[in-house]
């Protein structure tokens, strides 16, 4: 069965949404740092802590993951400085 859309592994990072984690004071050093990045092709690289197993016994009705997908969760403030780089649609 072929998915409506599939990620692009070839297309590298460009630009930061928002601020970094260094900014927001997100950060612990080199690594552990929460982010979002555009990539070439117009998709969004999130890097955040996979709480993937924490979440699946609880998700909500209508709300899944598939075998190759992970929840990553980001501090609320890394998304919200990514909203004014954001398209609306």
């Amino acid at each position: 069965m072929t998915r409506p859309w599939e990620p692009d592994p070839s297309s590298p990072p460009v630009r930061r949404l928002g601020r970094s984690p260094a900014e927001l004071g997100t950060t612990g050093g080199e690594q552990g740092c929460p982010d979002i990045w555009e990539l070439e092709n117009g998709d969004i690289a999130v890097v955040g802590r996979d709480l993937t197993d924490s979440y699946l016994p609880g998700l909500p009705p209508g709300l899944t993951v598939g075998p190759s997908e992970r929840i990553v969760v980001v501090p609320r403030r890394t998304a919200a400085a990514a909203k004014t780089d954001l398209p609306d649609a």
